[in-house]
């Protein structure tokens, strides 16, 4: 079975690989094989159109064909040959004899030249994409025409788009949308994270230039693991991955037991329970997160309460706590456990939600049948229940394990304003103990605008994310599971 998965994860692969080689095998055979109007197509996109009579495929091929070489001439130009040194022109202000005013030199501003640079080229590679597959259409309507085929007139290509291929039709908007709202700006993050970008390199004032890996070798503890940010980036990585288990283990075990609770014949009032429960998701998350962050702060009511009944005092004489307060949010230790155990109180109900939804589809006659065969309920659970929540549950549980490596609400809402790092080291990296990856990475830039290292690390998360998630999902594909279960 196993090697039944690899084979099938090994073919996907080659199938993506022969697609791609067959595309461009196509393109070399309609450039050598095919007629004379599709060789003049490679330098006029309407010329196979024009010579089918197909008008109107002709007039928007040779639209797209002029569009593509206006925006190169009177836009890409303006970047693309700064794109190597990202501006070399720093602003400054001169006197103008002729205005008799200090005005601004024509400047070359960094930010620009990067953002405008990779726009350049992705519809550079689109327009050489759809130069490919225009050729490579148009040859297929001379093979069309020899074969005495019936070409399409327009009308019945748009036709055929509203119809059998309508897919194509819907799928065109949410591509372009992914293209310049998803694609562009991660590879703008990429490109960032090889630069100076920082505070001391701020357009338009500041120029910022290519540094190549230097930023990834500082993030990794270039001079050693003391340097700091090596130093942190080791410490927040951990408690990331740390963070990310506990809270994704913990509020998905507790929401499966807290559903067989209230599932229970011998709970009473099991809908009154879980609208109580139910209620807490309905109060938005960062009103709930301040709230307990005022409850647990050093001068907080729960602080107030322990001093009041003794527990401080207590504490401290075992040495515990060294302060005349209890640091549930503003100590190392203290503040970790805490923000574990709050997220447990946030997360738990919503994924009691999902584990009630599930338990009601467990088939009842193998609950039934091992109660006749004697299976305890610690062994029903072990045996039917964990294994089947596992194997509906398991995408979802992937994606929590994801959005808690991202989890920024709860660590930011909770220890903003209230933890300051003690560890010089740390600060000197502008992170603390409680930050995540992703906290961290918005503390650097909000307010220290280093983009150059939060850009390495956005990276480091991506690839942490989809790392686990390509073993994960691989992990559960494996088996025959779906027929156990049947």
């Amino acid at each position: 079975m196993a090697n039944r998965t690899k084979g099938t994860v090994a073919a996907a692969v080659s199938g993506f690989f022969k697609a791609i080689g067959g595309f461009f095998s196509g393109f070399g055979t309609a450039v050598a094989k095919g007629d004379l109007f599709v060789k003049l197509s490679l330098l006029w996109w309407g010329a196979g159109y024009v010579r089918r009579k197909q008008y109107v495929k002709a007039v928007i091929m040779t639209a797209l064909e002029a569009a593509a070489i206006l925006f190169t001439i009177f836009f890409a130009m303006d970047y693309v040959p700064k794109f190597g040194s990202l501006g070399t022109v720093q602003a400054e202000k001169v006197f103008n004899m002729d205005t008799m005013k200090s005005e601004f030199n024509d400047y070359d501003h960094s930010f620009k030249i990067l953002l405008f640079s990779l726009f350049s080229f992705v519809v550079w590679f689109a327009a050489i994409i759809v130069w490919i597959k225009n050729v490579i259409n148009v040859y297929k309507l001379q093979k069309m025409e020899e074969n005495g085929e019936h070409i399409n007139t327009f009308r019945e290509d748009m036709k055929t788009y509203i119809g059998e291929r309508f897919h194509i039709t819907l799928l065109t908007l949410p591509v372009l949308g992914i293209v310049v709202f998803t694609l562009i700006p991660i590879l703008l993050l990429v490109f960032v994270a090889f630069t100076n970008y920082d505070q001391n390199h701020m357009p338009p004032s500041q120029l910022f230039s290519w540094v190549g890996f230097k930023n990834f070798i500082t993030l990794f503890g270039g001079g050693g693991l003391t340097s700091t940010f090596g130093y942190a980036f080791v410490r927040v990585l951990g408690w990331t991955l740390v963070w990310a288990l506990f809270s994704t283990l913990t509020t998905y075990i507790g929401g499966i037991l807290l559903s067989l609770l209230l599932n229970s014949k011998k709970t009473r009032m099991p809908k009154f329970w879980r609208f109580l429960f139910v209620l807490t998701i309905a109060v938005p998350q960062f009103v709930s997160l301040l709230l307990v962050r005022n409850f647990f702060a050093d001068n907080g009511i729960v602080n107030t309460i322990c001093d009041n009944i003794g527990l401080t005092g207590f504490l401290n004489d075992i040495g515990l706590v060294g302060t005349t307060y209890i640091p549930f949010l503003s100590a190392p230790g203290w503040a970790h456990v805490m923000i574990i155990i709050i997220n447990i109180w946030v997360g738990v109900p919503y994924q009691m939600l999902i584990a009630t939804g599930v338990l009601m589809n467990i088939p009842a006659d193998q609950l039934e049948s091992a109660k006749v065969d004697g299976a305890k309920p610690f062994q029903i659970f072990r045996k039917i229940t964990m294994p089947y929540m596992l194997f509906i549950t398991g995408p979802a549980l992937v994606t929590d394990f994801v959005k808690n490596v991202n989890n920024f609400n709860v660590i930011y809402l909770l220890t903003q304003d209230v933890y300051t790092t003690t560890d010089q080291a740390m600060g000197n990296s502008q992170a603390q103990e409680v930050d995540l990856l992703v906290t961290w990475l918005f503390r650097l830039t909000q307010d220290y605008y280093n983009y150059k290292m939060a850009s390495v690390i956005g990276i480091i998360v991506f690839i942490i994310c989809a790392v686990f998630t390509l073993v994960a999902f691989n992990f559960m594909i494996k088996g025959d599971k779906e027929g156990t279960y049947q």
